[in-house]
């Protein structure tokens, strides 16, 4: 049992340093060839930003791969199933038409096609979902139709949940991590808790993710230096997707010895085996959500399901006067507590303390939610170890030399003393020092 954690934990933390050791050249790569789109209107960074960060997502993924191939333990799942090599073609496929609009702006029905067309190629590799368990009925098997059809809706809807989150520095890289360990875990004890060999596909694809969000991270957290475009956010989408459809459409549930005894204890026993068709689901949820409200809302005003607005959850709550990273902790917040209380119920059902968490954990985040502007304080004894905003500050004296009311700026005082940068508004610049800027309207409006 532990040989196989540090093989994954090897193949992770490959991952993870491959993908942040290449996101500097990356990041010179994307200035030098003008990967830098103009700020638009909805942007909520300030200054010009590279893209392409995908780029050093997907070699990431290449080497997880090939670190995982050549583990004794991990390299079953290429001998014994098609699915990695599945994966690694409908990756390939999904970010390089990534690459290609994170340059040149490709056209929305574009995108959708090609999401449509690297989901088919998955298929016609076999990663596809053969039966579904449905409580109440059992194991329903699917057609080879309805199973394409399925396949490629559930690629097309995590994909663009993804890519709708991504519009703060971290939030999209740092909620797919959540998402990936919470399906890792499960995926995991089904493998190792039910010798299930058909979910060790799924289980690799999740570590492998959560290496690609976190070697990320550190260069995409707020001030971002890169973003992942969608090269990034497509491919990490399509990943989170296959693993979904592998641990959902191949483990049979009937291997599990489940549905045995009364109705009512059979579909007790039975829910590690429907969590496949919740977790999924709740994984994306707060994605889904936002998804949904934003075809709604463009719907309503007339407009294209795919045209660009400010809308979205993150918009609003900036708008509300949360600070940028507290508006992308709140997210993580709510991300975790959907998708780990899910699997928590899944394998302890039967508690109430689960229950009772996750409704104090809910109360606790609705506050957050109403408290934007409260800015907790350290005590005394932690000032030396907390982030400068959460110290507690000592009232300034007044120099002699200077008068009160005189106009003048004080020569001794520092840039960021002179001149007043609104926090959480823009990224860091692409090149060179970040500018200040004083002028706190929204980025496209005219002066």
């Amino acid at each position: 049992m532990g040989q196989p954690v540090r093989d994954y934990l090897l193949t992770l933390c490959v991952t993870a340093a491959v993908t942040y050791l290449l996101t500097g050249p990356v990041r010179k790569f994307a200035i030098a060839t003008g990967a830098m789109p103009e700020i638009r209107a909805r942007d909520v960074h300030r200054e010009p930003t590279p893209r392409l960060g995908g780029i050093a997502m997907f070699f990431g993924l290449c080497t997880g791969l090939l670190v995982a191939d050549n583990l004794q333990n991990l390299n079953g799942v290429f001998e014994q199933s098609n699915e990695p090599r599945a994966l690694l073609s409908g990756a390939a496929l999904i970010w390089l038409i990534g690459v290609l609009d994170d340059k040149f702006e490709l056209d929305a029905l574009i995108k959708l096609g090609a999401q449509m067309i690297s989901a088919g190629v998955m298929v016609a590799q076999g990663l596809t979902i053969l039966w579904l368990p449905i409580p109440g009925v059992g194991v329903v098997s699917l057609t080879s139709g309805q199973g394409t059809l399925l396949t490629v809706a559930l690629v097309v809807v995590t994909i663009n949940a993804v890519n709708f989150v991504d519009g703060l520095d971290g939030l999209a890289a740092g909620m797919v991590c959540i998402a990936a360990a919470a399906f890792f875990l499960y995926a995991y004890r089904l493998w190792y808790g039910y010798t299930i060999e058909a979910a060790a596909p799924a289980t690799l694809f999740t570590a492998i993710l959560m290496g690609m969000c976190l070697g990320f991270l550190p260069h995409n957290m707020h001030p971002a230096r890169i973003f992942m475009g969608d090269s990034g956010s497509m491919l990490i989408g399509l990943i989170l997707a296959a693993s979904a459809i592998s641990i959902t459409g191949q483990v049979d549930p009937d291997a599990l010895k489940i549905f045995e005894g009364s109705t009512r204890q059979a579909t007790h026993a039975a829910l590690p085996v429907f969590i496949p068709l919740v977790l999924p689901l709740t994984i994306i949820a707060i994605p889904m959500a936002d998804l949904i409200l934003a075809i709604v809302r463009r719907t309503w005003k007339g407009q294209s399901p795919f045209a660009a607005d400010r809308g979205h959850l993150h918009h609003r709550l900036l708008e509300i006067g949360h600070s940028h990273s507290r508006a992308v902790l709140i997210m993580y917040f709510w991300s975790a507590l959907i998708a780990f209380g899910t699997l928590a119920y899944s394998v302890h059902s039967a508690s109430m303390w689960i229950v009772l968490g996750i409704t104090v954990l809910s109360a606790i985040g609705l506050v957050l939610l109403l408290l934007p502007r409260f800015t907790p304080r350290a005590p005394r004894w932690a000032q030396s170890v907390v982030p400068p905003r959460y110290r507690r500050r000592k009232p300034a004296p007044v120099p002699e030399a200077v008068a009160i009311g005189d106009d003048d700026e004080d020569p001794t005082a520092s840039e960021e003393e002179r001149v007043p940068v609104p926090a959480g508004l823009h990224g860091a610049t692409a090149i060179g020092n970040r500018g200040r800027f004083t002028d706190r309207r929204k980025a496209g409006t005219p002066s």
